[in-house]
């Protein structure tokens, strides 16, 4: 079962307007996500940089608020207890702007997952590959809801459940292949594209 951010989405919301961040909150856990899932060590200050490219505002960041987010979101992922959470606005918060959001968040997990992604993790497996498609779907869908809808309201949550198991999926999985290859000797390394076959066993939700 996810668990509760240690942080809010309207304190993250503040904090990087405080920094004139040009970067939405959405995007920036979804960013953060990305990179974590490719790189075995990734510090706060380079999510930072990311976030706020001007170094004197960055001297000036609510470091405790992101810091937060950024240590838990790691914790969360690496645990393996499916307990990792979309960083999103409440359920209060009108469906269309918890829908762009979202895309948002898919877009900024997508960005950071292929500018974190080293050379040596570009044979991806195939459930990897078809999650982060989906991924791409989502991110670049436009939804018509309307307000108070049960059924998309249905479909919101289930999409968002499947991102949030699907990113947990492709972090073990990465992670997994990352381990074995920092294991294996040199004279053994190959390429293994057509040898990675997998199965995600999740059933992409309707976007409409």
């Amino acid at each position: 079962m996810p668990q509760m951010l240690p942080v809010t989405f309207p304190e993250i919301v503040r904090a990087l307007e405080d920094l004139s961040s040009s970067v939405a909150a959405s995007e920036g856990h979804g960013y953060l996500c990305g990179v974590l899932c490719t790189r075995a060590h990734y510090p706060l200050e380079s999510w930072l940089e990311e976030m706020v490219p001007e170094e004197e505002k960055r001297a000036r960041a609510d470091r405790q608020t992101l810091d937060l987010l950024f240590t838990d979101t790691w914790q969360a992922l690496h645990s393996g207890l499916m307990t990792f959470e979309l960083l999103l606005p409440d359920d209060d918060a009108p469906l269309p702007s918890r829908v762009s959001a979202l895309s948002q968040w898919c877009q900024g997990f997508l960005y950071g997952f292929g500018t974190g992604q080293p050379a040596g993790l570009k044979a991806l497996p195939a459930d990897v590959s078809e999650l982060l498609r989906d991924l791409t779907q989502i991110g670049r869908a436009i939804l018509e809801l309307e307000e108070g809808d049960e059924e998309e309201e249905s479909a919101y949550a289930e999409i968002v459940e499947y991102v949030r198991v699907g990113v947990q999926l492709i972090y073990d999985e990465v992670n997994a292949m990352r381990e074995a290859q920092s294991a294996k000797p040199r004279s053994d390394d190959r390429n293994d594209d057509d040898d990675i076959q997998g199965d995600a066993g999740l059933d992409p939700p309707q976007i409409h």
